[in-house]
């Protein structure tokens, strides 16, 4: 095999950076210079609109009283910037007891749910397993039909799961909508590579942790973030099976925040003496609820493509 050179004089072709656009199917016309403004005006209108309510929660968080009382509320242009706000909530109290619970909760409940929904979706993914069909359409059916609100929290209370933990993770613990892509992708994946590794005297908790969790890190990372996104973000379990204050996770505190207009225990000798105004708390306590999501998410956006679209159509 000879290689081709390239003649003198001439530029070798260079990979597409990574802030070019994808190269165009030959059937696909160009975009018109009309078209490609529209399009910019109109992404450039959507970030405006998602954006601009988020900077108005980060400067109100990190202004003073002073310049909350000039602009008669929410805050715009950042101007006398202090993190009083922040420091107070984090030197200890309600809502650091609070965001604590709410990492807790989140990691242990993504953990469990990860399992129960993988184990479940390589079994299905499986045609030979037992009742496989049977157990599908069972768990296809709760996705239309539920027993309800009331007999799940008799349920939960019968259990004596009420003001325990492990009643904001059981109820909610699995997806039947995540375990059907899930079981999409492993069913994508080649059978004769699991065939391969069956003969070689692999079982199948190892040919699912050395040979398909390996192959499927897209849609396990859009499912961990699918659940972590739940977890971080649910109140209403709280709300509903807890009623110990000091148990309540981040959510449930910055509602109470929100409906009552008033301080965590803790802070109302900073608000007193003018260097706290309580709108900024919970500004404050509204960015430490969105920062995680905000955080993890640019990391698990290139898989979001794959995963999901993967998971769905193979299924």
């Amino acid at each position: 095999m000879t290689a081709v050179l390239d003649k003198p004089g001439t530029k070798a072709a260079r990979p597409p950076r990574w802030w070019s656009a994808p190269p165009r199917p030959a059937w696909e016309e160009q975009p018109t210079r009309a078209g490609l403004a529209g399009k910019g005006l109109a992404l450039g209108f959507a970030c405006l609109a998602i954006l601009f309510p988020l900077w108005i929660v980060v400067v109100t968080s990190l202004s003073s009283r002073r310049t909350i009382d000039q602009a008669g509320g929410l805050v715009m242009v950042p101007k006398d910037v202090t993190f009083v706000a922040y420091r107070e909530l984090l030197s200890g109290g309600q809502v650091t007891r609070a965001a604590v619970i709410s990492v807790a909760i989140t990691l242990v409940g993504t953990l469990f749910s990860m399992t129960v929904s993988v184990l479940c979706a390589y079994g299905l993914s499986r045609s030979g397993t037992l009742g496989h069909r049977w157990i599908l359409m069972t768990l296809m059916a709760t996705m239309f039909f539920s027993a309800g609100l009331i007999p799940t929290y008799l349920l939960v209370q019968t259990l004596g799961l009420t003001d325990t933990y492990l009643a904001l993770i059981l109820p909610s613990a699995v997806s039947v909508f995540n375990i059907l892509v899930l079981r999409g992708f492993f069913m994508g994946i080649s059978p004769e590579l699991i065939d391969s590794a069956r003969i070689d005297g692999a079982g199948d908790l190892r040919i699912l942790w050395q040979i398909v969790m390996p192959l499927s890190r897209a849609v396990l990372a859009v499912i961990t973030l699918f659940y972590a996104v739940g977890y971080w973000s649910a109140w209403f379990n709280a709300s509903l099976y807890l009623n110990d204050q000091d148990m309540m996770p981040l959510q449930n505190v910055m509602i109470q925040l929100v409906q009552k207009q008033e301080a965590p225990v803790g802070l109302g000798q900073a608000i007193k003496t003018g260097e706290l105004s309580g709108l900024a708390v919970q500004m404050a306590v509204m960015v430490m609820a969105l920062l995680p999501v905000a955080v993890l998410s640019p990391f698990v956006q290139k898989h979001f493509r794959k995963g999901m679209l993967t998971g769905a159509v193979k299924g």
